[in-house]
């Protein structure tokens, strides 16, 4: 699946990684091999609520990161996870924020 997705500087790569214990997300341009932008549910201060609520809200701070970026579109990369639950919650979640992909 990742070999059939390409990231740009106009329209990177959202990469998503997911562990026991949070989420993690960033935007990666592939011409240059740079992140331009990434949330992660470490950066979330004192948060309560479930994993998937978690998920949601690093989808909100990454878009927040990629209008401070400068970045309106992208294409998702769910790096072989199942588009559901904690994945499909941080795409929502961006879908807030204003990415569009």
């Amino acid at each position: 699946m990742r070999s059939k997705i390409r990231g740009t500087a106009e329209r990177p790569r959202l990469v998503v990684f997911r562990s026991n214990r949070g989420i993690e997300a960033q935007l990666v341009d592939d011409t240059a091999g740079r992140t331009l932008a990434a949330a992660s549910w470490l950066a979330l201060k004192s948060f309560k609520g479930d994993k998937t609520e978690q998920a949601a809200e690093v989808g909100r701070l990454l878009a927040a990161n990629a209008r401070k970026a400068g970045i309106e579109t992208c294409v998702f990369d769910r790096a072989g996870y199942l588009y559901h639950g904690r994945v499909k919650a941080l795409a929502d979640g961006a879908r807030e924020g204003g990415l569009r992909f």
